[in-house]
């Protein structure tokens, strides 16, 4: 399917839109039971705590594409750290130990990190406003 290639920038976009809002829900959920969660974040165990809030702040700075790659790179490593604790000790395949989520964020946001936030985002309207005032 080349012709998609022409596409590719604003399909990225929305991928890093989508994973980054998805991913904040996740802390959101954490922190606050909102949407639909148990809340309230002051019971959360120090590292989950800490995770949480990676999973809020680094999701929103993915989605608008601020810092994308640096907070998808420390995005990553918390889905690894979240795979190998949580999910690994209870069978080595993804699909059984139910860390295939964790899985697959890791690599998108590997991803991510690698390509940057690409043009549809804040770092690059920041960057474009920045060389036109030079």
């Amino acid at each position: 399917m080349r012709w998609l290639q022409r596409f590719e920038p604003p399909i990225y976009a929305v991928l890093r839109v989508v994973a980054g809002l998805l991913f904040a829900c996740h802390g959101a959920q954490k922190l606050f039971g909102i949407p639909g969660g148990h809340g309230g974040g002051g019971g959360l165990p120090p590292l989950m705590l800490v995770g949480s809030w990676i999973e809020l702040a680094g999701g929103l700075l993915i989605a608008f594409g601020m810092f994308a790659a640096i907070a998808a790179f420390i995005a990553s490593g918390e889905m690894a750290v979240a795979y190998f604790m949580a999910h690994a000790p209870h069978g080595p395949w993804p699909i059984v130990n139910k860390g295939e989520l964790a899985v697959l964020y890791c690599f998108v946001f590997l991803y991510i990190a690698a390509h940057g936030t690409g043009p549809y985002g804040l770092d690059a309207l920041l960057a474009k406003r920045a060389g036109g005032r030079r």
